[in-house]
C-alpha cells in the first residue's frame, strides 16, 4: 500500500507528508502507538463517564462535538501538534459520546454497554483478521472502502441539508431496509480499521517520526468513535422492533 492511501482523513497522504517534514526526534513504533491509543481511549471513557454521571445533557454534548471537530481539523492540518491535540480531542469526544450515550440509554436501558462491548469486540476481530491475513489491505480493497466511506459521508451531508428543509431520510422509519443500511454502515466503519492498522504498520517500518505515534492513535480514535456511534444507532433500530 502506498503511504497515505486511507479513507481516514487523519491518515491521508497530504497529512502524512506534513508529519515527515517535522523536526521531531525519535522514530515511531507500533508499541508506542498502541500505548498512546490506550491512553486516548481512557481519556474518552473518563470524560464520557463524567458527562453521564452528572447528567449535563445534550448541550455539553454539542460543545464536545463542535470543539472535537475543530481539534480534529487542527490535528489533520497541523499534525506535528498531535501530541497536544489528540488528548484534548479525546476529552471533548468523550463529552459528546457521554451525552449521546445517556440519551440512548434513557430510551433503551443497557444499550450503551452492549455498544461498548460490540465496539471493542469488532475492533479486536478486525485486528485478528488483519494480523492473520484473513483480510488484506490490497489496492482494490482500499479503493472499495474509500469509495464506500465517501458515499456514506455524502449521504450524511445531503441528509443533514435536506433536514433543514423538512426532508431527509430516517432509517428508523424504513423497517428492515433501514436496519440493513445501518448494518452496512457499521461494516464499512469496521473495515476502515483494516486500513488504519495497515497504515500504522507501514509507517512504523518507514522511519516515521515519533509524533506519528500520537497521530496514529488519533486516526484510530476517529474510526473507533465512528464505529461506536454507528453500532449504537444499529442497536437502537433493533431495539425499536422489540
Amino acid at each position: 500500500m502506498r503511504i497515505g492511501q486511507s479513507s481516514n482523513p487523519a491518515l491521508s497522504k497530504n497529512a502524512l507528508s506534513r508529519v515527515y517534514n517535522t523536526s521531531d526526534v525519535g522514530q515511531m513504533t507500533i508499541n508506542g502507538t498502541v500505548n498512546k491509543t490506550i491512553l486516548s481511549l481512557l481519556l474518552v471513557m473518563l470524560s464520557a463517564y463524567f458527562t453521564w454521571k452528572y447528567n449535563f445533557g445534550m448541550g455539553i454534548g454539542m460543545v464536545g462535538a463542535i470543539v472535537g471537530f475543530i481539534l480534529a481539523m487542527v490535528t489533520v492540518f497541523k499534525s506535528e501538534w498531535a501530541h497536544i491535540t489528540t488528548p484534548f480531542y479525546a476529552i471533548f469526544e468523550g463529552l459528546f459520546l457521554g451525552s449521546v450515550s445517556a440519551y440512548f440509554n434513557a430510551m433503551f436501558s443497557g444499550i450503551v454497554f452492549q455498544a461498548v462491548g460490540l465496539t471493542f469486540g469488532v475492533a479486536f476481530a478486525m485486528l485478528f483478521a488483519y494480523r492473520s491475513g484473513l483480510i488484506k489491505a490490497t489496492p482494490k480493497f482500499q479503493k472499495g472502502i474509500i469509495a464506500a466511506t465517501g458515499g456514506i459521508a455524502i449521504f450524511y451531508i445531503l441528509n443533514l441539508i435536506l433536514g433543514f428543509f423538512g426532508g431527509g431520510v430516517s432509517l428508523a422509519n424504513m423497517g428492515l431496509l433501514g436496519i440493513g443500511i445501518q448494518l452496512v454502515i457499521v461494516g464499512v466503519a469496521a473495515l476502515n480499521l483494516i486500513l488504519d492498522f495497515d497504515m500504522i504498520e507501514k509507517l512504523s517500518k518507514t522511519g516515521a517520526p515519533k509524533v506519528m505515534e500520537w497521530y496514529g492513535a488519533f486516526g484510530l480514535l476517529v474510526t473507533l468513535v465512528w464505529l461506536y456511534f454507528e453500532i449504537l444507532k444499529l442497536l437502537s433500530l433493533l431495539s425499536n422492533r422489540d
